[in-house]
């Protein structure tokens, strides 16, 4: 699909998706704009990039009312990914989870619907996450199916929530305002440069297996994720917005291949270090005594195939080879 140059506002740029997306959009010769509280970014994510003519880097925070009125006021196209991030955060910093993840979205939308009002309809994109599902019980979960979260006095819920929330503010934008809002529900997406600072499994795991060892899984380790590379996911979020029909509903966005954590970690173990061991800890030891998970995560993606034709390149070897291969490019810590 052939797009005209446009300006396009990357929040949370800096960020690990957030610096893959505006890498490609770059690449396909529009103009981007990126804002970052280097919170949870990094600079160094948009190294390659930087001086690039048609990025412009601004660090600051979508909190700010005034900045966001004026790189919204700039944007003929918005990504807003920017969020706190991370299991291990969320356990650790459940107000700044609730805050920075429904404050900055309503700013976003409310400008936004300011400029639809009078007569500019931006496309946007709002992230989401998989954790909206909470702990539905299905095999495999659909758009369309009920949200079913824990107790208020599990911390865990509340990124799940307040997810949600952005969630229902951009529909309820396109309901009202005609807003071409659409939502991408997130389910593990790697890739180089992703961290596993804040929880995150796979660079957690090539991590420890370039260390020699051990990798270290939670619980029983037989939860089941799906892992899509980020170039895939990048790839369907922007045509997601340039696909007029997507606008006003939601797409999970990912793999449906599902795997265990416990073969995961095998596979990294076989793949980037055969001498690297495996270990159990338990989620008490690892987060707290609160902490609850979600024992399988499967997303069922056929409306994003039906939308845009959404088709994942690379299988899980090839991801776990990626990732490794950005690891050992780092400088040694």
């Amino acid at each position: 699909m052939t797009v005209r140059p446009q300006t396009c506002l990357i929040t949370g740029g800096a960020g690990f998706i957030g610096s893959h997306l505006t890498e490609y959009l770059l690449a396909e010769g529009h103009r981007v704009i990126v804002v970052d509280d280097l919170s949870t970014g990094q600079a160094a994510n948009l190294a390659a990039v930087i001086d690039d003519p048609n990025l412009e880097y601004i660090e600051g925070t979508v909190e700010d009312e005034t900045l966001v009125a004026s790189v919204v006021d700039r944007a003929e196209r918005v990504y807003h990914l920017a969020a706190a991030v991370g299991v291990a955060l969320i356990a650790k910093q459940p107000i700044q989870t609730i805050e920075r993840n429904i404050y900055p979205t309503q700013l976003i939308l409310d400008r936004l619907g300011t400029r639809a009002a009078s007569g500019t309809k931006v496309p946007c994109f709002i992230a989401s996450t998989s954790e909206v599902y909470g702990k539905n019980p299905k095999e495999v979960w659909t758009e369309e199916d009920d949200l079913v979260f824990g107790a208020t006095t599990k911390p865990r819920w509340s990124y799940g929530v307040s997810k949600a929330v952005d969630e229902f503010l951009a529909l309820a934008f396109h309901k009202e305002q005609d807003l071409p809002a659409v939502v991408g529900r997130f389910f593990n997406v790697v890739g180089p440069r992703q961290t596993g600072a804040y929880g995150m499994v796979l660079p957690r795991f090539v991590d420890a297996a370039l260390r020699g060892g051990p990798l270290v899984v939670h619980d029983d380790g037989n939860q089941v994720r799906c892992f899509a590379h980020v170039d895939d996911v990048v790839r369907a979020v922007a045509t997601l917005v340039e696909t007029p029909a997507a606008a006003g509903r939601v797409y999970n966005i990912g793999s449906d291949a599902p795997v265990s954590i416990l073969e995961l970690a095998n596979r990294v173990v076989a793949r980037v270090n055969p001498q690297a061991t495996v270990e159990f800890q338990s989620y008490a030891d690892a987060y707290d005594e609160s902490f609850e998970d979600i024992r399988r995560r499967v997303p069922d993606l056929s409306r994003i195939r039906d939308a845009i034709g959404y088709q994942a390149t690379r299988d899980l070897d090839a991801i776990i080879d990626s990732v490794a291969e950005h690891q050992r490019s780092l400088p040694a810590s």
